[in-house]
């Protein structure tokens, strides 16, 4: 019987070093003490560990993967993920390469480490906050080429394409500030995940830049029923709130809908903006301004480059960041 792979966190219970260590010492990262570095090493040889060669792969066309790690509930509720997934498929489809889509779960994230490890693709690209280092980090440090959609959290070593974040969270606070705006709040989403500490940091950073004190930050998870529910806690803790930086569009909507049945008019008593330009902005009453991220360039651009990781000889490095741009429409 053929000898499965063994995954990083297997390596690295066995070294007793964590997950990050055992991928700094298979990428070569200088940032390893000489014990630890041994004893990943012996870990390894206990364990049959092979890492697969960075070589051209011999399919043709080749397959990329596409792992979002997030549940699939989540996957098929936010049109982001369709929205990514069509510009990566529209860029593939130019070199005939299919496109996998994985869902990473904590019951199949070794199942789906096996896979990638053994050449299940000949490129990944990574998406999404839950289980993304756990498989960032084993696929980087097999050899697979790999490239992340979005800022990862701790993969130092995984190149990625992102918007900025930070600049469109600025841009939209502004826009709130100058249209005379004093109270300004802000419904962030989850705070491990980097685009919404980035669109938090964008906040603060345009509020300080005004003299001005944030109103008052309240999270949720990217969802509508989490902005409604944010948005119902700012109105009781900052009653005199009169406009608020949402970090997504479906919280945004949320948010609508708490402060429709507070009886708050927006944007008369309220001025709200969200950020995605998702399809649910322009329909919804009144429709949303908000923040437009180019989804499916991302998509495009993140496979681009994957495709180029994969083919050449040299592999492409670096980050790459696409601009936001303001979309004003009748909530501010």
């Amino acid at each position: 019987m053929m000898r499965t792979q063994p995954t990083v966190q297997q390596i690295a219970a066995a070294a007793n070093v964590s997950p990050a260590t055992v991928s700094r010492v298979l990428t070569g990262s200088v940032r390893v003490t000489t014990g630890a570095r041994q004893r990943v090493y012996a870990a390894m040889n206990q364990l049959g560990y092979v890492r697969r060669s960075v070589r051209k792969p011999e399919r043709n066309p080749p397959v990329v993967a596409l792992v979002v790690c997030e549940p699939m509930a989540r996957v098929f509720a936010d049109p982001f993920f369709a929205r990514l997934a069509t510009g990566a498929e529209t860029e593939l489809a130019v070199h005939g390469s299919p496109m996998p889509i994985l869902t990473v779960t904590r019951d199949n994230l070794p199942a789906i480490e096996r896979y990638l490890l053994t050449d299940g693709a000949d490129g990944v690209l990574l998406v999404g906050g839950y289980g993304h280092q756990q498989v960032g980090r084993a696929v980087a440090a097999s050899g697979v080429p790999v490239r992340a959609v979005g800022r990862p959290a701790d993969l130092a070593d995984v190149p990625y394409v992102d918007v900025d974040n930070r600049g469109g969270a600025r841009t939209a606070v502004r826009h709130l500030l100058r249209s005379g705006r004093r109270t300004v709040a802000m419904i962030a989403g989850p705070r491990d995940m980097p685009a919404a500490a980035d669109r938090l940091a964008g906040y603060r950073e345009a509020m300080a830049e005004a003299g001005a004190e944030p109103a008052a930050i309240a999270y949720g998870d990217f969802t509508q029923a989490s902005g409604t529910h944010a948005m119902q806690w700012l109105i009781g803790r900052v009653p005199t709130v009169d406009a608020v930086f949402v970090a997504s569009d479906a919280m945004a909507v949320g948010a609508l809908h708490a402060l429709r049945r507070a009886g708050r008019a927006v944007p008369d008593a309220v001025a709200v903006v969200g950020f995605d330009d998702a399809p649910m902005a322009a329909l919804v009453q009144p429709a949303l301004t908000t923040v437009r991220q180019p989804v499916e360039q991302l998509g495009r651009i993140a496979c681009r480059l994957l495709l180029a990781d994969v083919t050449e000889e040299r592999p492409t490095s670096g980050t790459v960041i696409l601009p936001t741009e303001l979309v004003r429409r009748r909530s501010a």
